[in-house]
């Protein structure tokens, strides 16, 4: 049986699929914390998307090493509780601004009626 030592020193069964599949899991989760650091929402959604895709592969591979697995699941759960933390953020960012415009658009109109 071949054992290579992943990122983290864990000793895993060499896969190359499995391997593959824990690398795209990294990958995604590093571009998604990049991406939320950045604020690209855009990009977060795509991210989201490929994230999904690669957890799904990789719970559905019998050669995923557990504990490899764990840990990429423990930190993709603590990096969805920050994206989660900042789309709320966003939201009430976005919520402010619209308060503002509507406040300025009613003191606009009450402007216009004594001119």
């Amino acid at each position: 049986m071949h054992f290579a030592l992943a990122q983290d020193g864990v000793k895993t069964q060499g896969c190359t699929m499995s391997n593959a599949i824990v690398l795209q899991l990294e990958q995604t989760q590093s571009a998604l914390r990049d991406a939320l650091q950045r604020g690209d929402w855009e990009a977060i959604g795509g991210l989201d998307l490929q994230c999904r895709e690669a957890v799904d592969q990789a719970l559905a591979d019998p050669h995923t090493p557990v504990e490899v697995l764990r840990e990429r699941m423990q930190e993709l759960l603590d990096l969805y509780r920050e994206l989660v933390a900042g789309c709320n953020g966003e939201q009430q960012r976005i919520a402010s601004e619209l308060l503002h415009l509507r406040q300025s658009k009613k003191s606009a109109k009450v402007y216009q009626l004594f001119e």
